[in-house]
């Protein structure tokens, strides 16, 4: 009877590129003949976004777009005047080989900015952006689950993994009007303003993704009118609920969606009496799918013939788990000014994290999360001018988890919930980050694998004398698989044989070891 194998592949998810790029960002703006003249330039900002992104054999194409916000005061040296522009790339990274259905994550980070005004209309900007780049596609492993045929022995272990990954895409538009209340001043013009989204719900009905969230608008407008201008600060939500198609989907998958913010822009338009009350906001969201489905398999670990020579092929083998997710919270504190410095009044204030770096403590059941928060206000300063300062404050924070995660790789999404500021009686200017953390913690189990096996069936096994049964004295917790494979025996003869009920040894002690050519057995 010849040999058959049954085979079966398992996937694991494989980086087939990881790199960064720099672009450098570049602007030479002359203001239009409606803007005053600069007299004092305020801050600048450069937000880069990745608006889109596709893979087409062995490239990967992304269009990087970077956001440039600047503000200066005029000659009166208190009403804030803003200048908005962008800036758009297409750049490409080349992967080495084609692969299907690619994972890629895409981080656009700002490095360096440096704007100044050449004269009184003129604006010079240069600026960095770096693109961190991870392109991942899955890699097929075969093992061995079943044989048949020539006496062979099957050790087998059940293994988990992630069999199936299903990715979508789909971008959200939002547009909404937000009309200002009795209480708030006219509008003059949009100083800053920020987009944050939160975790989205989901549920699967019919077949399809329902993502339902909100998406959170901070903003800081110049209100009143030129001779007596305030800054008034501003919040609201913009709900959003969307059906997301996912091919073969169903609910035996888990699924993930991460929501991102590709841009978010507040326009003034006139109310019903002609006045400037109300705000148009747009705004657009990506919402990234990721489902897996799991299985559990028998694998083969060891495998032998009873009556003919045998060898065996063993590889390690990577078996993808769902990745555990982890909710943290923390807070973090900064003394920001003393008395001296300390601004005649606070209009807002608030804070992003930067250069997040997360790695697994030494314990292996913590995660160390360090990097940057950068705190920013907008205030009037002791002369009465507009200023809005950034600072740049070092965190470093170890949150323990109640599993081992020793070998995993982890991701960390670092978001401000909120931020707040007190002036002692001292004088003193304190600025508190209420942090929200996610961890994802990706695992593979590494285990060693039959992925092929070699039977000699023109020789027999040669035995040392002529005997059915050998003496052999064992020791405690000794595998039966190990005692029968050296006597070329099956493991359920020799479990029979001294009423054994586990696969090692309970205690040391006398076994009888079966020695004889046994029918084809099978898998045991």
């Amino acid at each position: 009877m010849d040999l058959k194998l049954t085979k079966e592949t398992v996937p694991a998810t494989e980086i087939i590129y990881e790199g960064l790029q720099e672009q450098s960002v570049e602007l030479d703006y002359i203001l239009p003949d409606y803007c005053p003249d600069i007299f004092r330039l305020v801050c600048c900002d450069a937000s880069p976004v990745i608006t889109e992104w596709a893979v087409s054999g062995d490239k990967l194409t992304y269009e990087l777009r970077c956001d440039i916000h600047i503000l200066y005061c005029g000659e009166d040296g208190i009403t804030v005047q803003s200048v908005n522009q962008q800036r758009s790339f297409t750049r490409t990274a080349e992967l080495g080989k084609s692969i299907s259905s690619p994972e890629v994550k895409i981080v656009a980070k700002t490095g360096h900015v440096n704007f100044r005004a050449v004269n009184k209309r003129r604006i010079d900007f240069r600026g960095a952006v770096s693109v961190k780049i991870s392109v991942a596609g899955e890699q097929q492993q075969e093992v061995i689950s079943d044989a048949e045929g020539l006496n062979i022995q099957l050790k087998k272990v059940p293994v988990k993994y992630v069999s199936q990954r299903l990715n979508a895409v789909k971008n959200v538009h939002i547009e909404e009007e937000i009309e200002l209340t009795s209480a708030q001043p006219d509008l003059l013009g949009i100083i800053n303003c920020r987009c944050n989204v939160s975790d989205c719900e989901t549920k699967l009905i019919s077949g399809k993704l329902l993502a339902k969230g909100e998406a959170d608008v901070e903003l800081l407008y110049a209100g009143g009118n030129s001779d007596d201008m305030t800054i008034e600060p501003m919040s609201f939500s913009l709900g959003y609920s969307q059906i997301i198609d996912v091919d073969g989907l169903d609910d035996s998958f888990d699924c993930n969606i991460v929501p991102e913010v590709i841009r978010c822009d507040i326009s003034i338009t006139s109310g019903r009496d002609g006045d400037n009350r109300v705000l148009r906001c747009e705004a657009e969201l990506r919402l990234c799918c990721r489902a897996v489905r799991t299985t559990t398999v028998m694998i083969t670990e060891d495998a032998f013939s009873t009556e003919y020579p045998c060898n065996v092929e063993i590889s390690n083998i990577k078996a993808e788990q769902i990745p555990l997710v982890y909710n943290e919270n923390f807070r973090h504190s900064v003394r920001l000014t003393t008395s001296d410095d300390v601004p005649q009044n606070v209009y807002a204030m608030w804070s992003e994290p930067k250069n997040i770096n997360a790695h697994i403590g030494d314990d292996g059941r913590s995660v160390v999360i360090s990097g940057m928060l950068v705190y920013s206000m907008a205030a009037k300063d002791r002369t009465g001018s507009m200023i809005m300062p950034d600072r740049e404050e070092a965190f470093e924070e170890t949150i323990g988890l109640p599993d081992s995660i020793e070998g995993s790789e982890v991701t960390v999404d670092v978001k401000v919930r909120e931020t707040s500021y007190d002036i002692s009686a001292e004088g003193v200017l304190t600025a508190k980050a209420d942090i929200a953390l996610k961890m994802f913690v990706y695992s593979s189990d590494s285990i060693k694998a039959v992925t092929d096996i070699f039977v000699d069936d023109t020789s027999r096994k040669e035995r040392e004398g002529d005997y059915a049964i050998k003496l052999y004295f064992g020791t405690e917790n000794e595998s039966v698989w190990d005692i029968a494979k050296r006597y070329s025996t099956s493991v359920s003869a020799v479990m029979e044989e001294n009423e054994l009920t586990g696969e090692r040894l309970e205690s040391g002690g006398m076994l009888l070891i079966p020695i004889v050519c046994l029918p084809d057995m099978g898998t045991i």
